[in-house]
């Protein structure tokens, strides 16, 4: 049945939890839609009926009668980290969940449901998620959560532990949808974070808190792999270049200096000569080494150098002399001695036709002119 009460008489007697927060919720509702603040009666939820609490009395009637062996129906225990939530006829008993330790209900009336408040682990299986920059990836995930509100947890939904395994795999989808693959491989904290945040407002109102998301593991397809291992690897390599360059640059500025502390004082070139002997002597004992001025080698090199540029200025004297001996034969000359050439030629024929040799006087002629003309040169 149904009374009308004032908010006095609504606040006095057994309601439940539950149908208490009901009633704040209409009341912020009801003054947020009047706002002249009227005192107007409001009606209350059923209470008990009759027939309620005639269940009840029979029920306390039989536990009496039954005693002792009713105790072993009525008494219950839960552990430290359990708590039970009791309904009586279908309506929560107010005072919450009961526990940890012993607690009373009557049989026949009351149910309770017990609820394990320990900390969960839930490992979201590899979801296929399709990043910001078009990249396929394989992502899974770990949640911790436990139970804050044993009532809520109960009362409010009907698996608390599936529901936020699923919002838990939902909300992984979402957030690394929107990101690219470079932000999902570095930014994972971030990530875990923001999913806390986003499990925390879908899962307060079941009474469940999640204490922490960690990123497992993020696959690649196969291709995608070699291709960032080699833009991996072409920007070590780079890397390496560069940093080779730089020591260069700084080795090249240091030789520089020690060049000019050894200019200036030439005894510190001796004392880098017996430190490099001293060295290679405690590594191989064997060797001898004997170090040589570079001056000296210098100077050998100077004289062969001096000695090869005379050697080609005297071959290119003999060789203008030959070309002026060779040009200074005239055509009277030759004219001259051409009767001698037509009694060479005479005589050859000669030779030619008897068997015993005899000289050529064409070739004495020509070394008697060769001789005059060296001698008037």
């Amino acid at each position: 049945m149904t009374l009308l009460l004032s908010d006095k008489e609504c606040s006095e007697g057994s309601l439940t939890p539950l149908t208490q927060a009901l009633e704040s919720e209409d009341l912020k509702m009801g003054s947020q839609k009047n706002n002249n603040n009227s005192q107007d009666p409001i009606a209350c939820e059923e209470g008990p009926g009759v027939c309620s609490m005639a269940l009840t009395i029979f029920s306390l009637f039989l536990i009496t009668v039954t005693l002792p062996m009713s105790l072993f129906f009525v008494v219950k225990v839960v552990q430290e980290y359990e708590r039970a939530v009791i309904f009586r006829l279908g309506r929560l008993l107010t005072g919450g969940a009961r526990g940890p330790g012993v607690f009373f209900v009557i049989p026949c009336v009351d149910v309770y449901e017990k609820i394990d408040m320990r900390s969960q682990t839930f490992e979201i299986p590899p979801q296929e998620i399709l990043t910001k920059d078009s990249v396929t990836v394989f992502v899974n995930a770990i949640m911790y959560y436990k139970v804050a509100n044993a009532i809520h947890a109960v009362a409010n939904v009907d698996d608390y532990g599936g529901s936020a395994r699923l919002l838990a795999a939902t909300t992984l989808r979402n957030v690394l949808g929107t990101l690219t693959l470079g932000d999902i491989l570095c930014q994972r904290e971030s990530i875990a974070k923001e999913m806390k945040e986003t499990l925390d407002e879908g899962t307060e109102p079941w009474g469940v808190m999640v204490e922490r998301v960690e990123v497992k593991d993020v696959r690649v397809p196969e291709q995608l792999q070699r291709a960032m291992a080699a833009e991996a690897e072409a920007a070590r390599n780079a890397r390496a270049k560069v940093i080779a360059a730089e020591g260069e640059h700084k080795a090249s500025r240091s030789l520089r200096l020690a060049a000019e502390v050894i200019t200036d004082s030439p005894a510190a070139l001796q004392l880098r000569y017996l430190q490099t002997l001293n060295g290679i002597s405690a590594e191989n004992n064997s060797t001898i080494i004997f170090p040589v001025p570079i001056d000296i080698m210098s100077s050998f090199m100077q004289s062969s150098s001096n000695n090869q540029q005379q050697q080609q200025f005297h071959q290119q004297q003999q060789f203008q002399q030959f070309q002026q001996m060779s040009q200074g034969f005239s055509q009277p000359s030759f004219q001259q001695h051409a009767p001698s050439f037509s009694q060479t030629q005479e005589s050859q024929t000669n030779v030619d036709k008897s068997d015993e040799p005899a000289s050529r006087p064409d070739e004495c002629s020509l070394q008697h002119l060769m001789g005059k003309e060296r001698q008037a040169l």
